[in-house]
């Protein structure tokens, strides 16, 4: 029986733990991690499935598309099931706008993905845009899933659990450490290889999010200069204060920060920003009316919406993905396989089960070398 550890219980760690017990039922999976649910950064994610090629290195395109493809059938596939609410995931309509043109003659930038994948994918005419009162150049409408991440995290966890998965909650100081109790590692720490690692290359780039309930508010909009809202719908209890990862303004607008609990049955996030290298995890008022006040500059029916919190997290971000495997040598305890997997920046979600897919892929082929060589 392979024993195999999966570091880190964020979407990234969690779907890959889930995949390596589809493809290895009879392994013994372990997911050890110092923060689970609610104190993980994917539970403040918005979980808009948009990607854009552009955003990622020119050699790494052809894995992250087949992620991209992977990850899209299994969203979809959960958003038209009966699994809809308990994992989560809706489909939404909506519209993205740019002050640059996001369909080219180049077929592996840009949203030719999202093209291919969204429902009813296309250009919107310079006359409505006029018309929808956008100062903006171009426009596109399509139909996409949305992740509620909370959810998401809960029912995944749940699935490996309920797998025989057993949880460890605790931080590792060196890989070598776990070479004694496990066959494979598979390393999905985030921002935490800094120290785990050493690596360096890999950066925070902090995001500051606001939740409002307006239920009437039905579709996603989604601009190039970072104005974005995303319908949540049914979302169940969620603390408003956790440690280190994310923490939330009150729900009262006003100059005061207080903390505490809150229960969001219906939500829509607004953001947002995107700051390279800013650690601190303080939430900040005049960012947060900054958010707002450009958001109900384009849709003043947002005036008024009940404030229900704030969002602050750390996207653990690298020029390039790390996905490659490392044989660490661990003296007298022997070799250790660790399979690198981090480094997803603020595409986690919609990453994450098409690198969990391919993780466990790898670990699978790891468990069959290490077999035949016995």
């Amino acid at each position: 029986m392979s024993r195999i550890a999966v570091i880190g219980a964020g979407a990234i760690g969690l779907s890959s733990a889930v995949n390596i017990q589809k493809l290895l039922p009879n392994a013994k999976v372990t997911i050890i991690a110092d923060k689970f649910g609610n104190d993980t950064t994917s539970n403040g994610a918005g979980g808009f499935f948009r990607p854009n090629l552009d955003d990622f290195y020119i050699e790494d395109r052809q894995m992250v598309s087949q992620w991209l493809r992977n990850s899209w059938k299994f969203y979809n596939g959960l958003a038209q099931s009966e699994k809809a609410d308990d994992s989560g995931h809706t489909l939404v309509s909506g519209t993205v706008v740019h002050n640059t043109p996001m369909l080219s003659s180049q077929k592996d930038r840009l949203y030719s993905l999202l093209a291919e994948l969204a429902y009813d994918f296309h250009q919107i005419k310079e006359e409505d845009l006029k018309k929808m009162k956008l100062n903006y150049q171009y426009g596109y409408n399509f139909t996409t899933v949305i992740t509620q991440s909370p959810k998401y995290l809960t029912w995944l966890t749940r699935k490996f659990q309920e797998a025989g998965g057993n949880t460890i909650n605790k931080r590792v100081q060196n890989l070598q450490e776990l070479a004694i109790e496990f066959d494979f590692v598979v390393n999905c720490c985030g921002l935490a290889a800094q120290e785990l690692v050493n690596d360096k290359s890999i950066h925070p780039v902090k995001g500051h999010l606001v939740m409002v309930q307006a239920p009437w508010i039905k579709n996603f909009f989604l601009s190039d200069d970072d104005i974005y809202l995303v319908p949540h719908k049914a979302i169940w209890m969620h603390t408003a204060i956790v440690l280190c990862t994310h923490a939330s303004i009150s729900h009262q607008r006003t100059k005061s920060l207080k903390y505490g609990v809150i229960v969001i049955n219906d939500k829509l996030i607004i953001g947002g920003t995107r700051e390279k290298g800013n650690y601190n995890l303080t939430p900040d008022l005049a960012t947060r009316e900054r958010i707002l006040s450009r958001a109900e500059a384009l849709f003043p029916q947002l005036k008024g919406a009940k404030l229900l919190g704030d969002w602050v997290g750390l996207r653990p971000a690298r020029q390039r993905i790390r996905f490659e495997t490392e044989i660490l040598d661990c003296g007298r305890k022997g070799k250790l396989p660790v399979l690198h997997n981090y480094g997803h920046g603020g595409h986690g979600i919609s990453l994450s089960w098409g690198s969990g897919v391919d993780a466990a892929n790898v670990v699978k082929n790891l468990s069959t070398a290490s077999k035949s060589r016995l």
